[in-house]
């Protein structure tokens, strides 16, 4: 079985996670969709179990993906024993309305943050603990971090990590001993590769949120795909870099397009190069696609036979992209 540990934690996971994410249905932020459109509870519970019969035990979700963590909880009832979850906290969620409502980054606020998403996961610890906030000022999250000290010491929580992508943030919290991760965007195409490495030398795992590039990467849109407006990809978040208005952007088409071959010259299909180039670029990597259905389970976790690209395939595919044979681009 491809494994990886999680940083210091000592936890190990499958070398492939799952992403959560687009199985909570509807969500809200400032009037518009941060969702993945229509979702069937069912499927989602199936995929789930097809994942884990294929050798995925890491799972991925937040207490702002709407239904998420309960969803989870349904699919895991009598599999704890097999899996290790990662959750999150720090924006606000309504869940009558399905909104997200802002930020709090407060300790009262952590604590019943913590406490419910232990009680809608149905357990009585989470492996991992992820601050969500984009960024947060110095001795707020100095606080933050002691906060998840005490909820390690509490017996809550087993380790911890913040879903950034600031190197002065991961290793602010990179100074608490039960610190284990940073959750960063990175794929083929975006995402600073140099994260990576930093995260190594502080003894961090990277959990890899974007690895398919919103779905770019899995190889089904095209210049005539039309997203709509449910989706976070079609409802007109300026912070989604390849697609805008539901349409995927000319420049991630044409850069997909220059290194197709090479993702899929071994068998794989394009998302299963793609996972594979983020096994290759570091050995604490641990992407985490997301998934709505059994065929998207399926081809994900198929990637884990296949294991990380090789040092040609990753020099030619930064050939391709930009001649530096780094293979991403920095943003």
């Amino acid at each position: 079985m491809f494994t990886r540990t999680l940083g210091r934690s000592g936890i190990v996971v499958s070398a492939l996670g799952f992403g959560c994410w687009p199985i909570g249905g509807e969500i809200i932020e400032d009037g518009r969709s941060v969702g993945w459109g229509a979702v069937d509870d069912a499927e989602s519970v199936r995929a789930i179990h097809r994942a884990m019969d294929l050798g995925v035990t890491f799972f991925d979700t937040a207490d702002v993906y709407g239904r998420s963590e309960d969803v989870l909880s349904r699919a895991l009832a009598g599999r704890w024993d097999r899996v290790v979850i990662a959750s999150k906290f720090g924006r606000t969620y309504d869940r009558a309305s399905h909104t997200i409502t802002g930020d709090d980054p407060s300790p009262a606020h952590l604590r019943r943050a913590v406490e419910g998403s232990l009680r809608r996961l149905g357990t009585d610890v989470i492996d991992l603990y992820q601050f969500h906030l984009w960024d947060c000022p110095e001795l707020e999250a100095e606080v933050v971090r002691e906060e998840l000290e005490a909820l390690v010491d509490q017996g809550k929580i087993r380790a911890y990590g913040w879903s950034t992508d600031r190197l002065s943030n991961i290793e602010l919290f990179a100074a608490g001993p039960h610190c284990a991760t940073a959750q960063i965007h990175l794929n083929v195409l975006e995402g600073d590769r140099d994260l990576v490495a930093a995260c190594a030398r502080m003894g961090l795992a990277c959990v890899v949120r974007g690895p398919l590039a919103m779905g770019l990467l899995g190889g089904k849109y095209g210049e005539g795909s039309a997203i709509s407006a449910d989706d976070v990809r079609g409802s007109g978040q300026g912070w989604v870099a390849m697609f805008r208005d539901g349409r995927p952007t000319a420049d991630g088409l044409r850069r997909l397009a220059a290194i197709r071959d090479v993702l899929t010259s071994d068998g794989r299909t394009l998302a299963q190069g793609a996972l594979g180039w983020l096994w290759a670029v570091g050995e604490n990597t641990v992407p985490i696609p997301g998934f709505k259905g059994m065929r998207q389970a399926e081809e994900n976790a198929g990637a884990l036979a296949y294991g990380p690209l090789s040092p040609d395939q990753v020099a030619q595919v930064g050939s391709l992209l930009d001649g530096s044979g780094q293979g991403v681009a920095q943003v």
